[in-house]
C-alpha cells in the first residue's frame, strides 16, 4: 500500500527532474552564450577588433572580424574584415589560413584600392614563413629553406612593383625581392657544392650554371663560377675551366677563392669563403 509520504517524495523527485530539464532547455535563461556584439553596429565591432589587434590578441580579433564579415557580407566592411583577418592570422603564425584568406581577398576584390597591400601581405606571409615580422633581414640564412615559399613571395612582391610602382609598399618589396634572389641563388649553390663534394661533377656544373644564368648580380654567382671551374677541371674540360676562370676574374677580380688556392673537396675553401 502506497503511503502519503511516498507520494510526496515522488512528487518532489518529479519536480526536480522537470526543473533540470527546463534549465537544460534554456527556459530560465541559460541557453546560448551571451554575445556582446549582437546589437553592435559594424563600426563598433570593427573598433573592438582593432583594439584586440592593438593589444596583440590576434585570436580574439579574428573572431570579431569573422562576425563582422558574416553579418555584413557585402561592401567595405566585408573587404576590410577579410584583409585584417589575413593579417591577424599571419601574426598569429597561422600561415596556411592567412594565405587562404589573402588569396580569397585578391580573387574577390581585384579592383580594390588596397590590392597593393594585399599582394604585399601575401609576400610577407611567405617571406616570413618561419621568421619574425622583420626577421628576413636579421641574419637567418634562407639558402637551405624550401624554395617554393621564396618563389611565391618573390612573385607577390613583383606584383606590387609592376602593378603599383608608386605604392608605399614598393620600396620594401624591392628590397625583399633582392634578398630573396640572393637567398634562392645561395640555395642553388649549396646544392652544387653538395654535388661537387660527393664527386657528382656534372650535376655540380649544371646547378652552378643555373645560378649564373638565372641570378645574375647575386653574390652567389662568384661561388658558382668557382664551382664550374673546379668541376670542369675534375672532368678534364680544359676550355670550360678556362672560360669559367676568366669570367670569374673579370667579374670578381679580388675573389679570395683563387688567391688562396683552396680546394673544394676538402671543404677548406668554404671555411675561408664564409
Amino acid at each position: 500500500m502506497t503511503t502519503a509520504r511516498s507520494w510526496n517524495w515522488r512528487r518532489i523527485a518529479t519536480a526536480l527532474m522537470l526543473l533540470g530539464m527546463l534549465a537544460g532547455c534554456g527556459v530560465f535563461g541559460s541557453g546560448p552564450e551571451y554575445d556582446p556584439t549582437a546589437k553592435m553596429p559594424p563600426a563598433e565591432i570593427y573598433a573592438s577588433a582593432k583594439e584586440e589587434m592593438g593589444a596583440g590578441r590576434w585570436s580574439a580579433a579574428i573572431k570579431l572580424l569573422i562576425k563582422l564579415e558574416s553579418r555584413y557580407p557585402f561592401g567595405v566592411w566585408a573587404q576590410q574584415a577579410q584583409l585584417d583577418t589575413a593579417y591577424c592570422q599571419y601574426r598569429d603564425n597561422e600561415r596556411i589560413q592567412a594565405l587562404v584568406s589573402i588569396e580569397r581577398f585578391i580573387r574577390l576584390y581585384p579592383t580594390s584600392a588596397q590590392l597593393d597591400y594585399a599582394f604585399y601581405l601575401k609576400g610577407l606571409i611567405n617571406f616570413n614563413e618561419d621568421l619574425s615580422l622583420l626577421g628576413g633581414f636579421g641574419g637567418q640564412d634562407l639558402s637551405e629553406r624550401d624554395q617554393k615559399a621564396a618563389r611565391e613571395s618573390f612573385e607577390a612582391f613583383r606584383q606590387v612593383l609592376t602593378r603599383f610602382p608608386t605604392s608605399i609598399y614598393a620600396e620594401d618589396s624591392r628590397a625583399r625581392m633582392q634578398y630573396l634572389v640572393n637567398a634562392m641563388a645561395g640555395s642553388e649553390v649549396h646544392i652544387a657544392r653538395y654535388y661537387y663534394i660527393r664527386g657528382a661533377y656534372l650535376a655540380a656544373i649544371n646547378r652552378a650554371q643555373n645560378v649564373i644564368i638565372q641570378y645574375q648580380g647575386a653574390p652567389a654567382v662568384e661561388e658558382a663560377l668557382f664551382i664550374v671551374m673546379k668541376a670542369s677541371e675534375q672532368l678534364g674540360l680544359d676550355q670550360q675551366r678556362s672560360d669559367a676562370e676568366r669570367v670569374l676574374l673579370l667579374n670578381f677580380p679580388k675573389t679570395p677563392l683563387l688567391a688562396t688556392g683552396l680546394k673544394l673537396d676538402d671543404r677548406s675553401w668554404w671555411e675561408v669563403w664564409r
